[in-house]
């Protein structure tokens, strides 16, 4: 999409300093950027950079100056150089009209502007919202429920009874309501526990690639607004995920676990049964919940089982003087028996 460098400025309610009449394209690094493309730069130490670049107009945050190019002033570039993307940048279409091949049960509803790609397949009463778009290949059980201009990519699968609210975006391979991982054991047998509860995902969630979201056993499992899952998540039955969390690839959430709002989780984290994570809380990657441990608000943990930051730095530097304090040991030993010797 072509636009003016004014229109952009109006759009991201920027100070513009230059001439707002060139035209911008796209997006770009400093270093890959064509003259009609956008870069930003947040820190002094990017200037240069920006300055060698071909893209002449920059966002920029305010007090920084870079002579001889079109400036955007932002209090925070990173945000509005995002912001622009998506803008100028939207993206493209996962499926247009109802093809052809598609399966859709007579009871399914689908509100005006939904589209269905090849081979989807729609199951009795599901409904789906105005402007969502359901990619080839997807699997949407019986009750679904979509909102509006959700986005499906392929082989997406919605168990019956799923429900999604608006503007929620599903990566290939995603599977929403599958059964959660209970069983009771009786005389070395195991009688699955049922898991007829419900799924529900609010409005701006985007879960990634081949991320599992189970439903609930007797009760919900739900990710509200604003939650970003990345790729390879295993969220459990039962769980609670708050706004605007953030969950990093291969991290998996065990079973009636609370997450709060504006948590930051990072990849590989093991999350055990029960647990409570409050809102803000940051996890570094690899750390290990034990079962219902409580992590509060604020805090940063990491390590397993997973202690405070500062904790966890004094603990990992004696550990890796492990080897050089067993051979101080050794001596000392040696010196108290020769010395009885």
């Amino acid at each position: 999409m072509t636009r003016t460098i004014k229109e952009l400025a109006y759009f991201l309610g920027c100070t513009l300093e230059g001439d707002g009449t060139a035209h911008i394209t796209g997006v770009a690094s400093p270093a890959s950027a064509r003259a009609e493309d956008l870069i930003y730069v947040e820190s002094p130490r990017h200037l240069d950079r920006a300055a060698a670049s071909a893209a002449r107009c920059v966002v920029i945050a305010t007090g920084l100056l870079l002579p001889g190019k079109i400036l955007l002033r932002a209090a925070n570039p990173k945000l509005a150089f995002a912001r622009a993307a998506e803008w100028l940048l939207p993206p493209a279409p996962i499926a247009k009209g109802i093809h052809p091949t598609a399966l859709i049960a007579p009871s399914a509803k689908l509100a005006p502007g939904a589209a269905v790609g090849p081979y989807a397949v729609i199951e009795e009463e599901v409904q789906i919202g105005a402007g969502t778009e359901i990619g080839a290949l997807c699997f949407l059980g019986r009750g679904a429920r979509l909102g509006e201009a959700c986005r499906l990519y392929p082989r997406v699968t919605l168990y019956a009874g799923a429900r999604l609210a608006n503007r929620v975006i599903l990566h290939s391979g995603a599977v929403i309501g599958s059964d959660g991982f209970g069983y009771v054991a009786e005389d070395g047998k195991r009688w699955k526990f049922p898991q007829v509860g419900e799924v529900e995902i609010q409005d701006d969630v985007e879960i990634g690639a081949n991320t599992t979201v189970d439903r609930g056993s007797l009760d919900r499992t739900e990710i509200r607004t604003g939650t970003k899952l990345d790729n390879l998540v295993h969220i459990a039955h039962n769980v609670s995920i708050g706004e605007n969390a953030v969950i990093a690839a291969q991290t998996g959430i065990s079973g009636s676990s609370t997450i709060g709002k504006n948590v930051a989780i990072g990849g590989q984290v093991g999350v055990a049964d029960h647990c409570e994570i409050e809102d803000g809380a940051v996890i570094g990657a690899q750390a290990g919940i034990p079962s219902g441990k409580i992590v509060r608000s604020g805090q940063i943990v990491w390590g397993t089982p997973a202690r405070a930051l500062d904790k966890f730095k004094k603990q990992f530097a004696w550990f890796s003087r492990l080897p050089e304090l067993a051979e101080r040991v050794k001596i000392l030993e040696d010196r108290v028996l020769t010395k009885h010797d």
